[in-house]
Order: C-alpha cells, then structure tokens, then sequence
C-alpha cells in the first residue's frame, strides 16, 4: 500500500513557477508509475503528467508541455511537478496518484494540494 501527501501548492502570478512535491510511504515505491492529475472548479479530473516506473518515459498533457516537467527519485520515494508559465488557466487542485506496474488504473491518490494562477 501507497500513501500519498502533495505539498508546494500556492498562489501566483501568471508566468510565475511553482513546484509540486509528493512524499510516499510503503516499501514497494519504485514499483509505481506516478502521475499528477488536477481538477479545476466545475470540471473533472484531468491528466497531467506521468512517470514510468523506471523513470524512463514521461507522458504530458499537450497543453502542459514545455511548461511542466515531472520527476521522480525513487531513492527518497518522491515524485515532482515542476511547473513553469504558469496561466491563469492551470488553476485547480493538483492530485499525485500512483499506478502499480501491472495496473491499468490509478491505485492511490493524495489529498491535493491547490494552485491559484492570478492574472
């Protein structure tokens, strides 16, 4: 079992960074692909970003891509959002979630974490 805590959250500026972080707890860390997801007021949850496993592939959502850059250090058991140019319309609360190896869907979630985007 996987337990998730986002942190980093915050409000700022359009064209302004912030960066994501997930702490994880449970042996089996280095096992899970893990994803960011975020879900702004009214509207469902979407997908951001994930990290194989291995950490050798990384898959975006086109409209995060060049801007956001998501990382893994399977060492420490963290997973990062690192984003950048951030828009007004990036606002919403940002989940990290984690799929086992074998798994089609998510397994676990994090509580969120918020992120307002000022224009």
């Amino acid at each position: 079992q996987v337990q998730l805590v986002e942190s980093g959250g915050g409000l700022v500026q359009a064209g302004g960074s912030l960066r994501l972080s997930c702490a994880a707890s449970g042996r089996t860390f280095s096992r899970y692909a893990m994803g960011w997801f975020r879900q702004a007021a009214g509207s469902e949850r979407e997908f951001i970003a994930a990290i194989t496993w291995n950490l050798v592939s990384t898959y975006y959502l086109d409209s995060v891509k060049g801007r956001f850059t998501i990382s893994r250090d399977n060492v420490k058991k963290t997973v990062s959002l690192q984003m950048n140019n951030l828009r007004p319309e990036d606002t919403a609360v940002y989940y990290c979630a984690a799929r086992f190896m074998t798994s089609v869907n998510y397994d676990y979630w994090g509580q969120g974490t918020q992120v307002t985007v000022s224009s």
